[in-house]
């Protein structure tokens, strides 16, 4: 029942319910601290604090990787460590991102664990880039669009080309075809998925690639950029449409 919840919360938060999301995590570690079985707790512990990164709560997110390492055997606390590499990338602390994610990464391929290596190298990406690394942030997001295909980890793939695309704007000459291209591949993707979170991060992304044109609007391609802006506004501003707003 504990794992139901855990595999729930982060496809709610996809679906674009952060709060429900919030709710999900919060019962499936009370649950897991019933039970009273350490790697329930730890395996909780670890989706409770990626929910919490999702939503923004980074302090929450802090707190569960805190006891998670504490109380995880070799391959969780490499896992915490990943993962607190990625809070430490969201919260502006890139270098200390880049020597978590590689540590963490590191022993988790040591043990053979090879999953959700994406989540761990799109925030590696970011933080390379964050620090001026160009090339080691393409090596990295290059890698985690290879690893979704031949993982099939197809959950994050809109985000993975997201972050993509904003690694070509941050190149020192920036790339606007090419990162317009990966912002409307992550859009396509996260609508077929119904993901209307990861589907907001795309738009957010996009928006300002179409601002940075002040001529040629009356071409096919910013016609359509323009169009499909305007109709995410709308979605927007549904009563139906609840995703979090926060970018990671």
């Amino acid at each position: 029942m504990i794992s139901a919840f855990d595999a729930v919360e982060n496809c709610v938060w996809q679906l674009g319910y952060p709060t429900a999301c919030r709710k999900d995590t919060e019962r499936a570690v009370k649950d897991a601290r019933e039970i009273g079985h350490a790697n329930t707790l730890v395996y909780a512990l670890g989706r409770a604090a990626t929910s919490y990164i999702f939503c923004g709560d980074y302090a929450a997110a802090h707190a569960q990787l805190d006891e998670l390492i504490a109380l995880a055997d070799e391959r969780g606390r490499a896992l915490g460590t990943a993962t607190r590499g990625w809070l430490f990338g969201v919260t502006g602390q890139a270098a200390d991102a880049v020597r978590a994610i590689t540590t963490g990464m590191t022993s988790l391929r040591s043990t053979g664990a090879t999953l959700y290596e994406p989540r761990h190298l799109w925030p590696l990406a970011i933080a390379y880039a964050e620090l001026g690394k160009p090339d080691d942030a393409r090596r990295c997001i290059d890698d985690a669009i290879d690893k979704v295909e031949r993982s099939k980890e197809k959950w994050c793939e809109a985000e993975v080309h997201r972050v993509a695309g904003e690694i070509a704007l941050k190149s020192p000459e920036p790339y606007v075809e090419k990162a317009e291209t990966y912002f409307e591949r992550a859009l396509a993707v996260a609508r077929a998925q119904q993901t209307k979170s990861w589907e907001l991060r795309a738009a957010m992304s996009l928006a300002p690639v179409y601002n940075w044109f002040t001529e040629g609007f009356d071409t096919l391609d910013l016609k359509e950029a323009r169009a499909l802006l305007a109709e995410l506004a709308d979605e927007l501003s549904s009563n139906d449409f609840k995703a979090s707003t926060r970018s990671i």
